[in-house]
């Protein structure tokens, strides 16, 4: 077996073994290492420059939606979950909790943050006296720990990284725009990215956020059919502001209690869109995400290799220039077939070849780490042409996870039917729901499905409750998820 084989090989087909092909994935292509700490991972520069990415263009778009940036403790005191019974309980199984510091007791238990509701508003109860100080609009880029009993790296860990949005408003009004704003920030940011297609919509009572009036997510569909919920925004009312005390004389000068609002997204995001994009070959990186968009590579004859690595250096700088994530592997002590291998496993959306011919007649090949298509181009054409492959790898493969989710999801009328399809693939389903918890959590028990949210344009409208056959309030989509 060659070396260029064998590297692709030590990957697990999905077909075989979905969850062996993601392990396999992140390890080789050396975004995450285990900690020695249960349930968390390291991250490696390759996954953190992913994060980064993500968290360079969401920062871009809340700052444009009038969002300024903060940080807050990640010690959260005991009587602060008190407060919010229902926060409280919604949490209280993942809290880990600091009980000694210093050798002492403490007085009062802290947690270590699971999420920052207690403590916004605590500093907003503070912060907040009259209507001019509204809208606050604050995010935190923050790392949460949730102890969790089954992780995966990336989907599900016991500590990880994201960011979580906190609003305080003048009316119910403003704060269900911002709700509305936020989801369709993350709808926007999900697609255009990252290149994965969502469903939009509010989750069922038993799906909320604890605490909150409303949940809203989106739900993307993975290549084994099991959905991840890429981002929530939350409406909380005035729950949080009652126990917090969070109050503002209004244009009346009367007192009231302010609005207000959560959201976030993680880096689950990571996962997903490993799990949306990836094949047998390892990892698919959308290129507005990906840490390095093209890479260079000079083929040929040593007696030619001076000259063909000085051209590429030449056009390394004119891509850079461009604003190209662009690296150069001139590396002569392996061959070209063995990094056409070891970048098409990480990712890498864009290869560029220059050989001697190449060089003799001005041009470069360009190949597609999606479609594999050759392009052979002018050198000086170079930056437009790459240009124009990377925004075609982008619509492709949204496009494609678009086809995969159209042709995994279908609409059944019972229970039955939904059995029936779940047996035969995994997918999404879209049925009618009378509203009825019972009847929720009957499909959860006899499918392991769950609803995932109450779509906002669902391919159909169902009639009737997919359990009891009783009139549908809503239709839903259903699917087993991380």
């Amino acid at each position: 077996m060659s070396k260029e084989k064998g590297f692709v090989t030590e990957i697990t087909p999905q077909s075989e073994d979905f969850s062996r092909w993601y392990i396999d994935v992140i390890k080789k292509a050396e975004l995450m290492d285990y900690s020695p700490v249960r349930g968390c991972i390291v991250f490696r520069p390759e996954g953190y420059e992913l994060w980064e990415n993500i968290q360079r263009d969401l920062d871009r778009r809340f700052k444009e939606t009038g969002h300024r940036n903060a940080y807050f403790p990640l010690f959260i005191p005991e009587s602060f979950f008190q407060k919010e019974k229902e926060h409280v309980e919604g949490f209280n199984p993942e809290l880990p909790w600091v009980t000694e510091a210093a050798g002492e007791k403490l007085e009062e238990r802290l947690a270590i943050r699971p999420t920052s509701e207690t403590m916004f508003g605590h500093m907003y109860a503070k912060w907040i006296q009259s209507y001019r100080d509204l809208p606050l609009l604050i995010n935190q880029w923050a790392n949460v720990v949730r102890w969790e009993k089954r992780t995966l790296p990336f989907l599900r860990t016991s500590e990880f990284l994201w960011q979580e949005g906190h609003t305080a408003h003048e009316t119910e009004e403003e704060a269900r725009q911002e709700t509305m704003q936020m989801l369709q920030v993350y709808t926007d940011f999900v697609e255009d990215f990252l290149a994965i297609p969502v469903i939009k919509g509010e989750k069922t009572p038993s799906e909320r956020f604890a605490g909150a009036v409303d949940t809203y997510s989106i739900e993307a569909m993975m290549k084994d059919g099991r959905a991840v919920q890429a981002g929530t925004s939350h409406y909380l009312g005035t729950k949080f502001a009652v126990a917090f005390d969070i109050k503002f004389l209004d244009r009346e000068n009367t007192l009231q209690f302010a609005h207000t609002t959560s959201w976030g997204v993680s880096t689950r995001l990571i996962g997903a869109l490993i799990m949306v994009h990836g094949d047998d070959r390892g990892l698919a990186l959308p290129p507005k995400v990906a840490p390095t968009q093209v890479i260079m590579i000079p083929i040929g004859p040593p007696k030619t290799r001076d000259a063909v690595v000085g051209r590429v250096d030449e056009l390394y700088s004119e891509l850079k220039k461009a604003g190209v994530r662009v690296r150069v592997d001139d590396r002569s002590d392996v061959s070209p077939g063995w990094k056409f291998n070891e970048y098409e496993m990480r990712g890498v959306p864009l290869r560029l070849e220059l050989g001697p011919r190449d060089m003799e007649n001005g041009v470069v090949v360009l190949v597609s780490r999606i479609t594999g298509e050759k392009r052979i181009v002018q050198q000086a054409d170079l930056v437009a042409e790459v240009q124009k492959m990377l925004d075609e790898t982008h619509a492709e493969m949204y496009n494609r996870a678009k086809s995969f989710r159209e042709n995994n999801s279908r609409s059944v009328d019972t229970l039955d039917e939904m059995k029936g399809f779940l047996e035969e693939q995994r997918g999404f389903v879209e049925a009618g729901w009378c509203g009825s918890e019972a009847c929720e959590k009957q499909v959860k028990e006899e499918t392991g499905a769950t609803s995932r949210n109450i779509p906002f344009n669902p391919s159909t409208h169902k009639s009737n409750c997919l359990v009891c056959g009783d009139k549908a309030k809503h239709t839903v989509v259903f699917a087993r998820a991380y």
